[in-house]
Formats: C-alpha cells, sequence, structure tokens
C-alpha cells in the first residue's frame, strides 16, 4: 500500500496477468447486450483465453470475431458446455434469460460470469443460491460501473487508506443516453429488463454496499417513472432509492435514460463519497465542459483538496482476481453473499417502487 502525507496518496498501479496462456479458458454464450465486449476485454487483459463464442444470431457473431479474431464459433450452446477445457462462461444474454443461462453453465461444472443485472425476479434469485450451494461454482455479476472504471477502483483504495474516515453516505447518479432507434425490442419490454432500478440500478446499490462496507440494507424508499419515452410505455426512464445499511451507513442513487445528445459521451456518471473525515467525488466518463477523458476523483479532507487524473493508472484487479478465485476456490474478487446481496437489494427496490408515471400509486 502506498504511503502518503495526508493527501499525497497514489494509485497502487496496474496489474498484471494471473495465469500464464492456457492455464484459463472462457468463453462467451449470449451476445444480447455490449458489455460482454468489456468482460472479455478484463478477463484477457488478466492471461485469460477466450476460446468459444456461441450465439443463435449470425450478425452479432460476426460482429464479435472482428473484435476477437481468434475466437472459435461454436455451432450450439452444447459445444461449449461440453469442452472440459472451458472453466469459465461469460454471458450477457436478455436481462431475463441470465439466470436461465447460468443455470445450464453450472449444470456443465463451469462458473459463470454474467453482465448486471442477473436476475429480474426473486425466484431466479433463490435458484442461483440453490445452485451455487449446490456446486461450490462461482456466480460472478459485471458490475462494471465500480469493477471497470479506475476512479471507481481508486476510490475503494483511498477508503481503505483511511482518506476519508469512516463512510456514512454514498449518493450515486447513473444517467444514461437511450438511443432508442439503436436498441433492440426487448429494451423496452419489462418482462426482459426487470425494469429500471434492477438493471442500471443493480450498479449503485452494488458500490454502495462495497464502498460503505456494509453485509445488508434496507430499501426505505424508491420510486420510477417514465417521463419522456411515452411511445414506449414500459420503459422506465427514471428511477430513484433511498438505502440504510446494517452499519448506519446511507445511500441514495438516481438513474435515467435522459442523457441529452449533447453531452460528449453516453452519460455523466458521478459518485460522491461522504466520510467522517472528508469526502471524494467521481466522475467517472466525463468531466463536463473540461476533459472528455473518465475516471476523475475529487478528494477533499482535513488536510486540503485535491484532483486524481487516474485513467490508465490503476487497472482493473477484479478481473484476475476472479480467475484466481475460480482456479482456487476463493472469494478474493467478490465474495458471492455481496454480489447476491446487491442483487436482491436492485430487486426489491424495483419491487416496492412507487411509480410516479400512475396516478393511482400517487397519494399527494
Amino acid at each position: 500500500m502506498q504511503t502518503h502525507d495526508g493527501m499525497n496518496y497514489a494509485p497502487i498501479g496496474k496489474y498484471e496477468p494471473v495465469v500464464q496462456e492456457g492455464e484459463f479458458a472462457f468463453a462467451a454464450i449470449g451476445l444480447d447486450h455490449g458489455h460482454i465486449y468489456g468482460m472479455c476485454n478484463g478477463l484477457i487483459e488478466a492471461g485469460a483465453e477466450l476460446k468459444w463464442v456461441y450465439d443463435p444470431d449470425k450478425k452479432k457473431v460476426d460482429r464479435f470475431c472482428g473484435i476477437f479474431p481468434n475466437v472459435k464459433v461454436a455451432v450450439s450452446e452444447e459445444e461449449v458446455l461440453q469442452d472440459p477445457s472451458v472453466q469459465l462462461v461469460a454471458g450477457a444474454a436478455i436481462t431475463s434469460k441470465r439466470c436461465e443461462l447460468g443455470l445450464r453453465t453450472m449444470n456443465a461444472g463451469k462458473h459463470y460470469f454474467t453482465d448486471k443485472a442477473p436476475f429480474t425476479t426473486l425466484s431466479q434469485l433463490q435458484a442461483a443460491k440453490d445452485k451455487v450451494k449446490e456446486t461450490g461454482l462461482i456466480w460472478a455479476v459485471y458490475y462494471s460501473e465500480r469493477l471497470h472504471n479506475e476512479s471507481a477502483i481508486f476510490a475503494g483504495q483511498l477508503i481503505e487508506q483511511g482518506a476519508i474516515g469512516d463512510v456514512v453516505q454514498v449518493m450515486g447518479t447513473g444517467p444514461h443516453r437511450t438511443n432508442p432507434d439503436h436498441r433492440p425490442d426487448w429494451f423496452f419490454k419489462k418482462e426482459f429488463y426487470g425494469g429500471i432500478l434492477c438493471d442500471i440500478g443493480s450498479h449503485q446499490i452494488e458500490q454502495f454496499l462495497f464502498y460503505t462496507g456494509a453485509k445488508d440494507a434496507r430499501v426505505v424508499h424508491s420510486k420510477v417513472g417514465n417521463y419522456k419515452h411515452s411511445k414506449y410505455p414500459e420503459l422506465e426512464d427514471f428511477g430513484d432509492a433511498n438505502l440504510i445499511a446494517d452499519n448506519g451507513a446511507t445511500g441514495y442513487f438516481r438513474v435515467d435514460w435522459l442523457t441529452p445528445t449533447g453531452l460528449s459521451t453516453w452519460g455523466d456518471g458521478r459518485t460522491l463519497i461522504l466520510g467522517t473525515e472528508g469526502y471524494i467525488e467521481l466522475r467517472k466518463y466525463v468531466d463536463i465542459a473540461r476533459e472528455k477523458s473518465g475516471s476523475h476523483l475529487y478528494l477533499v479532507n482535513e488536510v486540503g483538496e485535491k484532483h486524481f487524473n487516474v485513467n490508465g493508472k490503476v487497472g482493473f484487479p477484479y478481473f484476475g482476481s476472479l480467475i484466481l478465485d475460480c482456479l482456487n476456490g476463493t472469494e478474493n474478487a467478490m465474495t458471492q453473499e455481496h454480489t447476491f446481496k446487491a442483487a436482491e437489494l436492485c430487486l426489491l427496490a424495483q419491487l416496492n417502487a412507487i411509480n410516479i408515471s400512475n396516478e393511482e400509486e400517487m397519494q399527494i
């Protein structure tokens, strides 16, 4: 860990591959969400070998092979799952189908790494818990807004070093651009995407638990609505929630599909972490009207104030840790309890949300 004088903190540094060539093979099944590219990139950078890809849509597969030209194209899901050399399957299927893919993967004796949100119902969550208990395999989730952003990773390092004392509140915003003309039909069907708090709210709840060090939390209040997209009545383009953690820390987050076209990137995601001795602000993807690059961190504590641009300086330790967890039977990347608790809370926030677009649910 880096030493410091109260303000001169520095990132721990980028991480090297954790395995040699041929030591850890994985496959990609389900290319319905673009997050599959980040998931595969992260694993490859950590030393894993991408051996297979399968999706019933040939166009998706062709595009994937254009990015990963050495991957073998499977004729069926079964061809992948029956390959004993494959140790993990990464998947970004339609949200409501991610659980069943995971169950099939674990039945074949392989670890599963799914895009967020991992589930759309509490019954799916329970089925996954039961399967993990039965098999002893890892059900990992790509909570990318913390795991694949260097400012978010550096924030965790600073908190561990005591830069802001004990964390008492986390506030997060997760705005996204809709791009409706480029979205598949399932994106607009709640049965398939699960609702905005279930979907992109999962990032926010996971990081709330992580930064506060909480094991559990209670959703105090949550809301959803559709302010702009009347053409798509099942789309929720706004959602927010308040939570209280088991250690007394509080959380608030807002997610939306309302990013204006004038922004230089898809969303101005931010996080504000309040501690007893200072606070941290993350500007994850852009520092508006200043720099188009992301991974900006602002630190204020008893010593002073400082801006860190950690783009390209921190790396992404999660992926190497996940590979080693799969090989060694450990839980260093993320505990299974934490993975499932974040999923559970986003499902409960969604299930109990007030719909501010529905007059019958408004009690003002």
